[in-house]
């Protein structure tokens, strides 16, 4: 599996980590269940989740991960 699909993966599984419970989260304290509880899972899933990219550098293909509660970059692989 090339870097660039498993950092596709990598950014889907911990979006989904993060959107899952916001989702229930933001339904269950606010008593809505309409698209607005979504949308609202999303925005804070789209600032809080990690962020991954595999990045063509000198060395060959790397991956890198870049979170808000980490400061820099990490390089994965």
């Amino acid at each position: 599996m090339s870097l660039h699909a498993k950092a596709f993966f990598y950014q889907l599984i911990s979006f989904i980590v993060f959107f899952i419970p916001f989702r229930l989260l933001i339904g269950y304290l606010t008593g809505m269940e309409t698209i607005w509880v979504s949308i609202g899972a999303f925005m804070l899933t789209l600032v809080l989740a990690p962020k991954f990219q595999a990045v063509k550098t000198n060395e060959g293909i790397k991956l890198y991960m870049k979170w808000l509660f980490i400061k820099g970059v990490k390089e994965i692989k």
